[in-house]
């Protein structure tokens, strides 16, 4: 489902989309979106930019140019995620605080990662496969493992 309120830029690409979950997001110019990807309102991704399936792009994530996004990749938004409030009721969005991420130019994420909200994920970074990041990537590092931790510098692919 694409909503009409979802601002495609000009040659985005979207395989599948029946198969997709788009809602009041902006997709950059020339970018790839997967089948089975979900990108919430709120939520941007840049130009020339591919985001493989079955990945979630959740309301307050901002996704740079150039950006790889690979299976299954999931961010998040909430540091105190509940279903319910202290009377028991269903929350709703005056319950809880939106906590930003930020996903700068020409960064690589590995498949089935998890970014946990609250960071920036420097330029040219490479986050691995199935790293859980806590805390703000710096530019062009190699971070792996969970919790993530530098293991390198693209740079130098050491």
């Amino acid at each position: 489902m694409i909503k009409d309120d979802v601002q495609l830029g000009e040659g985005v690409s979207i395989y599948h989309p029946n198969l997709v979950n788009l809602y009041g997001c902006k997709i950059g110019a020339e970018s790839k979106i997967g089948s089975f990807v979900e990108i919430q309102k709120g939520a941007s991704v840049g130009a020339r930019c591919k985001i493989s399936s079955h990945t979630f792009i959740c309301e307050g994530v901002d996704i740079g140019d150039g950006v790889f996004v690979g299976h299954g990749v999931m961010f998040t938004n909430d540091t105190y995620p509940k279903a319910v409030d202290a009377e028991g009721r269903l929350q709703t969005e005056a319950d809880w605080k939106l906590i930003r991420t930020q996903v700068k130019n020409l960064v690589s994420i590995g498949s089935n990662a998890t970014i946990l909200c609250g960071i920036t994920i420097g330029e040219g970074a490479l986050i691995g496969a199935g790293a859980v990041v806590t805390k703000d990537v710096p530019d062009y590092a190699i971070v792996a493992g969970v919790p993530a931790r530098v293991v390198g510098d693209v740079r130098t692919k050491t």
